[in-house]
């Protein structure tokens, strides 16, 4: 049995939870639409951080 992986790739991420591509997993997660940790020279995203996100309601903008 393999154990869960408490950080992933970015383009992993947007292609896991969200069908980006890996160009548009990094623009989202500049403009922090995907939650980022950097390591040295090397960005990851916390898994639990995500999926926290994904489940809470986001306000949005009014038109």
């Amino acid at each position: 049995m393999e154990a869960e992986k408490l950080t992933i790739s970015v383009p992993e991420a947007g292609k896991r939870y969200f069908g980006l591509c890996r160009n548009s997993a990094y623009a989202a997660a500049e403009r922090g639409d995907i939650p980022t940790i950097r390591i040295g020279r090397l960005l990851r995203v916390p898994v639990k951080a995500l999926e926290q996100m994904l489940e809470q309601p986001r306000k949005t903008e009014a038109a």
